[in-house]
C-alpha cells in the first residue's frame, strides 16, 4: 500500500495536474465555502444559491475532463472532496440553521447524518468510478440533494412562506429521507446517454424555447419543481414500472407477440413458407 502511494505522488510530481478541469473544481469548492460563510451570517437565500452555482461548476469539471482528455485520479479524489464541503456540509447547516434548530438534538442528529451519508456515497462513487462505467447513479447524487435543499430555502423565501409552523418539521423529514436516498440502492438516472447533437424534430426544439420562457419567468417554482421531481423519480420509477408490467400480463390482456402477429397472420405466413419450400 505504502509504494503503491508513493508511486502515484511520484508520478503526480513528474506529470503535474490538469489546471482547466481542477480550477472549475475549485470554483465548486469556493461557493461551498461561501455558501457556508452566508449561513454563519444569517444570509440564508444567498448560502442557498452559492450552492446551487456549485453544483453549476461540479457538472462542468467532469464534462471539461472528459472533452479535454485531462481525466486523472487526482481530479477525481479532489472533485469529491469539493463536494463534501459544496454538497455535504454547506447544504447540511444551512438546513439546520434555516430550520432543524427548534430540535434540538434530533436537529443536529439530522444535520450529522446528512454529512455522514454524503461522504458514505461519495466514497462509494469513487469506487464506481475505478469501476465498469454505469450510466446510472447508485444512490441519489449529492447534487441533488443538496440542490433540493437549496431550492426549498428559495421557494420558501421567493415564493410560499412555509411558515414557523411547518417548516421544521417538513425540514427535518426532507434531511433524513435525503440522507436515506443518498446511501440507498435505488438507481437515478445519469442522463449520460442524452445526445443533443443528432437531428430532432422540430417540435423538440420549440418546447426547449417554452420551457426557457417559463424557467426565465418563474425560476424559483421551476427548479423547485424539477429538484423534487427528480427525485421522487427514482423511488417511484421501479415500483411503477413493475405495476405496469403486472397489469400487461393479465389474463386477457393480449401479450406482445399476439399485438404484433395476430394468430391468423401467423398462420398465413407458416403457410406461405411452405408453399415457398415446395
Amino acid at each position: 500500500m505504502k509504494r503503491k502511494r508513493k508511486q502515484n505522488m511520484k508520478e503526480l510530481r513528474k506529470k503535474g495536474i490538469y489546471i482547466i478541469p481542477n480550477l472549475v473544481t475549485t470554483g465548486n469548492l469556493f461557493c461551498g465555502v461561501f455558501s457556508i460563510m452566508s449561513v454563519l451570517h444569517g444570509q440564508y437565500a444567498t448560502a442557498a444559491i452559492a450552492i446551487m452555482v456549485g453544483a453549476i461548476f461540479d457538472l462542468l469539471d467532469g464534462k471539461l475532463a472528459r472533452l479535454t482528455h485531462t481525466t486523472s485520479h487526482f481530479g477525481v479524489e479532489y472533485d469529491s472532496l469539493s463536494d463534501l464541503v459544496s454538497f455535504g456540509v454547506a447544504p447540511g447547516l444551512l438546513a439546520y440553521a434555516w430550520a432543524l434548530q427548534p430540535y434540538g438534538r434530533l436537529g443536529w442528529m439530522g444535520l450529522f447524518l446528512y454529512i455522514a451519508c454524503g461522504a458514505l456515497r461519495l466514497a462509494r462513487f469513487n469506487l464506481q468510478v475505478s469501476g465498469p462505467e454505469s450510466k446510472d447513479f447508485l444512490g441519489l447524487p449529492t447534487p441533488a440533494a443538496a440542490f433540493l435543499v437549496a431550492s426549498m430555502v428559495i421557494f420558501d423565501a421567493d415564493v410560499f412562506n412555509l411558515g414557523d409552523a411547518m417548516r421544521p418539521g417538513l425540514t427535518l423529514g426532507l434531511t433524513y429521507l435525503l440522507a436515506f436516498l443518498m446511501v440507498s440502492n435505488i438507481r437515478y438516472r445519469s442522463f449520460k446517454g442524452l445526445n443533443l447533437r443528432n437531428r430532432k424534430p422540430f417540435n423538440v426544439l420549440v418546447g426547449l424555447v417554452l420551457a426557457l420562457i417559463i424557467f426565465v419567468t418563474i425560476p424559483q417554482i421551476v427548479i423547485f419543481s424539477f429538484s423534487l421531481i427528480y427525485v421522487l423519480i427514482g423511488i417511484l420509477e421501479k415500483p411503477l414500472v413493475a405495476l405496469y408490467r403486472k397489469l400487461d400480463e393479465q389474463p386477457g390482456t393480449p401479450s406482445k407477440s399476439n399485438a404484433i402477429y395476430p394468430e391468423e397472420d401467423i398462420e398465413d405466413i407458416e403457410d406461405k413458407e411452405i408453399l415457398v419450400k415446395h
